[in-house]
């Protein structure tokens, strides 16, 4: 029994080791809003970094074909004067300073040709990044945390899905890569074996650059493709990883609108507050309308305060009750009129003036009760 046990013990053990992470069991509801926007602030988005870098390396190649007569000027120019340079240090004699200086501006100036068709690159990349994700800037993917170096985490994430698609993508990558060169270059074997017969430098160059934007061209065109392709697995895949068990919604639901046991005591408390006020305020009422069991209305008028009555309390059953008990402790007329207390209970917030609709059936009541008070004085 003791083995048997044992047995039971690594078992569990192995299966909370590739359960899926999550309380509350099988992750089934769809993500709500807050734990979208949440998931947001924390940088998890769903978005695939290939598009990113086909549009980037489609829109380098795109500006190299159209600019590549420039381009190709601008580079034979500074080699021209390179070329110059050279040939004039080794005329007046080798200077480290002057070479160094020398060098240094042929950089600038490289980088300087080579610069709009980057900045291209990277401006195409950052507008694929705002398209897919919108614009949020956060910094909390860079604040380090402790789970992202815990082994079983790691471990689980070698062998997870998301390892596997990446591999039989790059893989997929190499053997199209290698597919495309090997049949331009096939193809082209012929015109670059008659590059030595070109009349000039500046055609065999531009021959070569023609073919090789060609060729980065076919390559960016297939890393689109597999980059929609991935845009979509993403997507999926974030939709799945950002399910959620119904106690995590449960308990999301608590955390945004309440306990609603905590919620049904929190207005329980409010209502007795609401009536502990309106009975403290019943003393000053003129009279009280009844139902005469069911409903009990309590109204005031004061012509210096308000144009018209305005209803201090009211109550159904147990506490129609209590303001009738209230009224007789402290002498104020009680009046039957089914229509009017039901109007006022159902119509009429406490503290509120009586609306216009009802002003002929309390004004009737009033005057009844100004005569009953004015025959007793």
């Amino acid at each position: 029994m003791e083995e048997w046990s044992i047995e039971k013990q690594k078992l569990r053990f192995r299966l909370q080791f590739f359960a899926a992470e999550g309380p509350g069991g099988e992750k089934t509801e769809e993500a709500t809003t807050k734990k979208l926007e949440d998931a947001r602030k924390e940088g998890q988005v769903a978005m695939s970094h290939e598009l990113t870098t086909a549009l980037s390396l489609m829109g380098l190649f795109m500006a190299l074909k159209i600019f590549v007569g420039s381009v190709g000027t601008d580079f034979l120019e500074l080699f021209k004067g390179g070329y110059n340079g050279i040939s004039t240090i080794v005329m007046e004699g080798f200077d480290l300073n002057t070479i160094g200086a020398l060098f240094q501006e042929y950089i600038v100036q490289i980088l300087l040709i080579a610069l709009p068709f980057f900045a291209i690159a990277v401006a195409v990349g950052f507008i694929s990044n705002v398209a897919q994700v919108k614009w949020k800037v956060t910094g909390k993917p860079l604040m380090p945390k402790l789970s992202k170096i815990n082994p079983i985490s790691g471990f689980k994430k070698i062998f997870s899905l998301d390892k596997v698609v990446e591999l039989i993508k790059s893989i997929a990558k190499i053997l199209v890569i290698f597919i495309l060169v090997y049949t331009t270059m096939k193809d082209k074997v012929g015109e670059l074996q008659l590059l030595y017969q070109l009349g000039s430098l500046q055609g065999a160059i531009a021959l070569i650059g023609d073919e090789v934007i060609n060729l980065g061209i076919k390559i960016s065109a297939f890393f689109l493709v597999i980059g929609f392709a991935d845009l979509i697995y993403q997507k999926l895949k974030f939709k799945k990883d950002m399910r959620m068990t119904k106690q995590e919604v449960k308990d999301e639901y608590k955390q945004t609108e309440g306990d609603p046991q905590v919620k049904g005591k929190i207005r329980q408390r409010m209502r007795e507050a609401s009536q502990r006020r309106m009975m403290q305020k019943l003393p000053e009422a003129d009279v009280v309308i009844t139902n005469p069991t069911h409903f009990a209305c309590a109204i005031k008028y004061d012509k210096e305060v308000a144009s018209a009555p305005v209803l201090l309390a009211k109550g159904a059953d147990y506490v129609a009750a209590k303001i009738r008990e209230a009224a007789k402790e402290h002498d104020i007329p009680i009046v039957e009129n089914k229509p009017l207390a039901r109007m006022l209970y159902y119509n009429v917030e406490l503290e509120q003036e009586i609306p216009a609709e009802l002003y002929q059936m309390t004004a009737e009541v009033l005057a009844y009760v100004y005569n009953l008070k004015n025959r007793a004085g």
